[in-house]
């Protein structure tokens, strides 16, 4: 999947909008949905950012994740696992 560049810098929304845009128009994608390809982008830039990401850019990437789930329709992430999440990373 080929991805504009600086996609990453980018407000949650054009994230998400980028994200889905470059897996519909991509035949080179992973997974078995147009979904899981753009979320595993996502959370492969952030696991590889890792610990160099300020807390601002991690929330930023955080709330992309949201709107992508939002973008393709799917229903939000349960609140307990979003909470769970996030005390697994501080």
């Amino acid at each position: 999947m080929d991805l504009p560049l600086g996609i990453f810098k980018r407000s949650p929304d054009a994230i998400a909008r980028g994200l889905k845009r470059s897996v519909e128009l991509s035949r080179r994608t992973k997974g078995r949905t147009k979904f899981q390809s753009a979320m595993s982008m996502l959370n492969l830039y952030v696991n590889r950012a890792g610990r160099s990401l300020s807390a601002a850019d991690k929330r930023r990437l955080e709330r992309a994740k949201r709107k992508l789930r939002r973008v393709f329709g799917r229903p939000p992430e349960p609140r307990r696992a979003r909470e769970r999440r996030l005390i697994a990373s501080t």
